[in-house]
């Protein structure tokens, strides 16, 4: 389905994204907007597949959270218990989980978190101003690169106990590379 680094899992790749596929094609069924993050938001932008993924990570607005869930768990998703579905939705199907943390927007219209304990605390200005990116033939709205390096450099700083993983480590210098070149 895609182009692959060397050593990928190509099978759970092709998995993941027939997943991100069905999830734009119902969002878009829907009428509600979803954003990849992550792992995956970042090959979105450079255009290949540069490592295994553990799963999938989405924004979607907190007030589409029902609907959301409601679609997903008719396709056959399941609902996992990770967190509290107010703070962010936790499925999975065929061994592959999606994760949305849900968004919202303060009285100044700036985009913050939409639930749980950081509910209104604010993410990286221009964070959903991305253009759509691409992996092969298959298109997905994407966060801003600029706001991936800074939620990546970030979090533990805001989640102390959460320490910088060497994924991380390794997409901020190729998010970094990419838009310096």
């Amino acid at each position: 389905m895609g182009s692959y680094a060397s050593g990928m899992d190509q099978q759970r790749a092709d998995r993941q994204l027939r997943q991100i596929a069905e999830i734009v094609e119902e969002a878009a069924r829907l009428g509600v907007a979803v954003w990849l993050r992550g792992g995956w938001a970042m090959d979105f932008f450079l255009g290949h597949t540069t490592r295994d993924h553990e799963d999938i990570d989405w924004f979607a607005w907190a007030s589409d959270a029902q609907l959301i869930s409601r679609a997903l768990l008719a396709r056959g998703f399941v609902r996992r218990q990770a967190a509290p579905v107010a703070q962010q939705l936790d499925v999975v199907r065929d061994g592959e989980e999606s994760s949305f943390a849900w968004l919202a927007r303060d009285d100044a219209g700036r985009v913050v978190v939409g639930g749980g304990p950081w509910a209104g605390q604010p993410w990286p200005e221009g964070m959903l101003a991305s253009a759509t990116g691409q992996l092969g033939p298959l298109r997905c709205p994407i966060i801003s690169p600029a706001a991936q390096i800074e939620i990546k450099q970030m979090m533990p700083i805001w989640v102390p106990n959460r320490r910088r993983r060497p994924k991380d480590v390794e997409d901020i210098a190729r998010l970094t590379a990419a838009l310096s070149g």
